[in-house]
């Protein structure tokens, strides 16, 4: 991408986004095109349609999306999933109709079957069942994996994915009930230390592991699979029937039980964990084979105690209050 190339981040002031956002103004990037969902609902097709007809953009960043945790993806499924297929097929749709030259879409990790083997790796993707509770949001990602491939394969179009692992960073979203583990996990204690509360419960056993990878380290990583050059792309990730997508991860995982008690410490919480086994642990463990993009030259920065550090200084400064 050159300096002045026209650059559409689709959902830019989420988590995912923001970060993007990030990185590309921090490496000199200044054609950024940033719409709000106010001003552009991705998930409207004609909307859609005008928007890169005058906009015209080379570059596209997919990371709009409809997201949560468990409680969320089970309370909420039509929505994930028609919003995510709506987004997802309008966007790459007109992304090739307008020449965009390349488009990278950001999947999730959700997309491996529930008893993957472990590391999870790009060729485990439709070798069995998926997670019931986030299903159809798993599905609306596979979806978009697919319609890149088929453009790809149909278009000769350079449209590719990257499979974050599960992410955390500034701008997370800390709803108490609607938000992903970690971000949960912070307000629950940062709350429970403020209360001077004897206890916090933990959803699930606290035994399912976790991979978690920094948004910043994330965005890095995006921009690294755009910056390929053609053979790289070409050989890697437009070879058909090689998976046109790579996991993004750590390769590191830790237990809810770890992951709550290192929260509970960078927190300064000194109460209790109380586990509620009544409530869904999810998928059992969701570990990512990230041998394909330590292969193409990227690698995270941020280890995961740090990473947390600087997510609830983020909390305390820009939620709490």
């Amino acid at each position: 991408m050159n300096k002045d190339s026209r650059i559409f981040v689709a959902g830019s002031h989420g988590l995912v986004g923001s970060a993007l956002v990030r990185q590309l103004r921090s490496r000199g990037y200044v054609n950024l095109l940033l719409p709000e969902k106010r001003e552009l609902d991705l998930a409207h097709q004609q909307a859609v349609a005008d928007f890169f007809a005058s906009q015209k953009p080379d570059y596209v960043f997919l990371a709009a999306a409809k997201v949560g945790g468990i409680h969320a993806n089970n309370t909420y499924p039509a929505d994930f999933i028609y919003t995510n297929l709506m987004i997802q097929n309008n966007v790459i749709h007109h992304a090739w109709l307008n020449g965009v030259k390349r488009l990278l879409f950001l999947g999730s990790s959700c997309i491996y079957p529930k008893h993957a083997p472990q590391p999870m790796q790009e060729e485990h993707l439709l070798t069995g069942p998926l997670e019931p509770t986030n299903e159809p949001y798993a599905i609306a990602k596979i979806a978009g994996i697919k319609m890149c491939e088929s453009y790809n394969r149909q278009y000769g179009t350079k449209f590719v994915a990257v499979m974050p692992t599960n992410l955390y960073g500034p701008g997370d979203n800390f709803h108490p009930e609607n938000s992903h583990v970690l971000p949960a996990l912070i307000r629950r204690f940062h709350e429970a230390k403020r209360q001077n509360a004897s206890s916090v419960v933990v959803w699930g056993s606290g035994t399912p592991r976790r991979e978690l990878l920094y948004v910043d380290d994330m965005a890095e990583g995006c921009l690294h699979v755009m910056d390929l050059t053609d053979d790289q792309l070409a050989s890697e990730l437009l070879s058909y029937p090689k998976p046109c997508f790579v996991n993004l991860g750590t390769g590191h995982d830790v237990t809810i039980r770890e992951l709550a008690e290192t929260v509970r410490n960078v927190v300064g919480f000194s109460g209790d964990l109380v586990f509620d086994a009544s409530k869904p642990d999810g998928t059992p463990r969701k570990l990512q084979d990230i041998s394909r993009m330590h292969g193409l030259g990227w690698r995270h920065r941020v280890e995961l105690e740090e990473g947390i550090r600087r997510t609830y200084q983020w909390y305390v400064e820009n939620y709490a209050k």
